[in-house]
């Protein structure tokens, strides 16, 4: 992990960032068409927390206007779930590769998302994720570490007194992601591919 800032001291620290995604468990057709929108930049999308957590994974991403700071995401039943919130203004993923399993009363169905994969990366706009964990080797430009939550510098923002980090860039290898919930305003995935598995074929 590599941070660009001469005013700061070179250290570790837990990189929650990313963006990157967006994976809904289907219930039927209608879940293929939706995204099938998406891919092609005509709709925008919102996902909620559904209760199962999904896996996303980018051989590289981009992103530019990025801050992180705890959150918590609710599900359907009330219920609560501690995140990191990572905001991303615009981000690119190479070869993005989003999964979720769920269980039904068939057993396991999963969904496996590929795209971005051909030379044209997937891109996105004012992401909003809460996750749980994340891997990869990142680079941050100008980054504050211990920011107010309420004052860091993107359009969304924390509560006042909370922990936060943000930096103008940020940029992330090998990206191993587990989340609760994604937003973005647009998500453009090139190269689409979706598939409904059994539960044994996920994001490495």
């Amino acid at each position: 992990m590599k941070f660009r800032n001469p005013s700061l001291i070179r250290r570790l620290v837990s990189s929650h960032a990313g963006r990157i995604a967006m994976v809904a468990i289907p219930t039927g057709v209608v879940s293929a068409m939706l995204m099938g929108g998406v891919a092609q930049g005509a709709v925008p999308v919102s996902f909620a927390i559904s209760g199962t957590q999904f896996k996303i994974s980018s051989s590289q991403l981009e992103g530019t206007g990025f801050s992180q700071y705890s959150g918590v995401a609710k599900d359907a039943e009330g219920g609560k779930h501690a995140v990191v919130t990572a905001n991303i203004k615009d981000a690119t993923l190479e070869n993005l590769c989003q999964s979720a399993v769920q269980e039904t009363p068939l057993g396991k169905v999963g969904i496996l998302i590929k795209a971005g994969g051909k030379g044209t990366p997937a891109s996105a706009k004012d992401l909003q994720i809460g996750m749980t964990g994340l891997k990869g080797d990142a680079e941050f430009e100008n980054i504050r570490i211990g920011v107010d939550a309420s004052d860091v510098n993107t359009k969304a923002k924390g509560s006042k007194g909370d922990f936060a980090q943000d930096s103008d860039t940020i940029s992330i290898k090998d990206l191993k992601q587990d989340s609760w919930s994604t937003t973005a305003s647009v998500f453009t995935l090139k190269d689409m591919s979706l598939k409904l598995t059994d539960g044994s074929e996920q994001c490495d």
